[in-house]
């Protein structure tokens, strides 16, 4: 069997005339002359699946225009595909069959109804003339064959670690993707996590017993933290004779999933496709450009941000705190502050801060007070947690799920604020504090991550279907792909100080960086 692998980028291709008689990474044409031609259409560049080591590796592709690809690890400026496990890897002799979405009445006025394995989505693209090609995923979608057949498919679904918007929609969209697409009709929900695998009952699902789950937050399946055990785990789904499992979760239940995959079910040779959907409302998912869930919090977020402004404004010397989620990452303190306009300061784990002397906090706040008589601030929860263990002497504990446990950040600047103006400063202030993490996390998903949910389900329940294992999917320049599930966990999504967007917010709020450009460019 062959993988085709053609010079498609996701926006931009070269044209066949600018490719030079020597190879396909010389330097690119100008602009004006870029065109969406195919190189498949004339001479196909393929590599035979038995030359590509799938898992953790990057195929660096250097093709000529004789059609030969070399895949070798030498050239740094070839194309680079980072591809995803497939079960013929360590099934050779396994069988395919047409797609039976090829007589789906949905589908039947669909111009393009399969994704080519041609296709590919670049991480970058933003790029120069002369820049490497870079790296690609795989483009999510149905492919032309699959190697289950509907009858014999039997999947089921989990539900690992902290809620999160959509966690329910997401379940939803895979029973009835699986259902209504390929006919698949044994779809167990595994209850309470990876220990449900091992230690519940698991139950029946179908379209008609999710049909309004996505109308309520959490998830009914119900989750936990830890209890991975990847023998039992893995043990239970031969017996139970499941043979595709999606997983939902976050880093950590990603690495979970990775383990089954490559630890025990390829070592066994077993027929079981295990497909990742990443899940955290924090959105610190490398990789993808949003995770599912956010955009709901961001929303849910301007509640809390207007209801303290309101009772801030109502009073003299009014001082809002609002903390909302952010262990490692600021984006939901940070989108949230930019979408209201009634911050005047965001304090993320991404920039450091100091309370006292100039250009500290307690100037900036009095400063404020003195301009409009009120002032919000908004907080992630993982910011300043080095000042609040100090000030607590605390020490360091993990949950269930290997993650730091936070202090309560929110709490201990607050008291910080009113020790400081009332009894330093001797000024009077009206402190207003609120959190509303644990309501924001409980809620249904809003109508853009409803439509996200979909998609991200579908494509989870494509690859599957189409043979591939061990793999996450997610949007990459807002095209789906599917991604090595090690690139998602190696490295967690963070604000980047030098960005735009973050200066966009200092611009907004007007607030102190607290950070010299020296220290900035440090951090980053």
């Amino acid at each position: 069997m062959e993988i085709s692998l053609t010079s498609a980028a996701q926006s931009l291709s070269l044209s066949r005339s600018s490719v030079p008689s020597t190879s396909l990474i010389s330097k690119f044409t100008p602009i004006s002359s870029l065109s969406f031609a195919n190189f498949a259409s004339t001479n196909q560049f393929s590599v035979r699946r038995r030359f590509i080591r799938r898992q953790n590796c990057l195929i660096k592709v250097h093709a000529s225009t004789d059609g030969a690809i070399n895949a070798n690890q030498e050239h740094n400026d070839d194309f680079v595909l980072e591809d995803v496990p497939h079960l013929t890897d360590f099934l050779p002799d396994l069988p395919a069959c047409p797609n039976p979405l090829k007589k789906s009445q949905a589908y039947a006025i669909v111009k393009r109804t399969f994704v080519s394995p041609d296709d590919v989505v670049a991480q970058k693209i933003v790029v120069q003339k002369d820049s490497p090609r870079g790296k690609h995923f795989r483009r999510a979608g149905p492919r032309a064959k699959v190697y289950f057949q509907s009858e014999e498919v039997r999947a089921c679904i989990v539900t690992c670690g902290g809620l999160c918007p959509g966690i329910n929609t997401v379940i939803r969209e895979i029973v009835c993707g699986l259902k209504d697409m390929y006919g698949v009709g044994e779809i167990l929900g595994i209850q309470g996590g990876y220990r449900g695998f091992y230690s519940k009952n698991t139950i029946q699902l179908t379209p008609k017993s999710v049909n309004d789950v996505h109308k309520r937050g959490g998830t009914f399946l119900q989750t936990s933290r830890g209890g991975h055990d990847t023998n039992k785990i893995v043990d239970n789904i031969q017996d139970r004779g499941i043979n595709q499992v999606y997983i939902i979760g976050g880093d950590g239940t990603q690495k979970g999933a990775a383990e089954i995959y490559k630890v025990e079910v390829e070592r066994r040779g077993l027929k079981v496709a295990v497909a990742g959907i990443p899940k955290t409302i924090d959105n610190d998912i490398a990789v993808i450009d949003k995770s599912f869930g956010f955009d709901t919090a961001v929303e849910e977020a301007q509640r809390a941000i207007n209801a303290a402004h309101v009772e801030v404004e109502s009073v003299e010397n009014g001082v809002g705190i609002v903390k909302l989620m952010g262990r490692y990452s600021g984006f939901i303190a940070m989108h949230a502050t930019l979408a209201s306009r009634d911050v005047d300061c965001c304090l993320i784990p991404e920039s450091p801060f100091y309370l006292e002397g100039q250009g500290g906090l307690f100037e900036f706040i009095e400063e404020r007070l003195k301009e409009n008589s009120h002032i919000v601030v908004v907080l992630a929860e993982g910011a300043g947690q080095e000042y609040v263990a100090q000030s607590l002497h605390a020490a360091d504990e993990k949950d269930a799920s290997g993650n730091r446990l936070l202090l309560d950040v929110g709490l201990w600047l607050t008291q910080k604020i009113k020790d400081h103006f009332t009894k330093v400063r001797k000024m009077g202030i009206n402190m207003k504090y609120i959190d509303p993490t644990y309501m924001i996390r409980a809620v249904p998903s809003n109508a853009s991550d409803n439509i996200y949910c979909t998609l991200l389900a579908q494509s989870a329940v494509h690859g599957a279907m189409a043979g591939f294992t061990g793999f996450t999917v997610g949007p990459v320049n807002s095209r789906h792909a599917y991604i090595p599930i090690s690139r998602v966990t190696e490295a967690q999504n963070t604000v980047k100080l030098t960005d735009r967007m973050w200066a966009r917010l200092l611009a907004s709020t007007n607030q102190p960086s607290f950070l010299n450009s020296e220290v900035v460019q440090e951090k980053s």
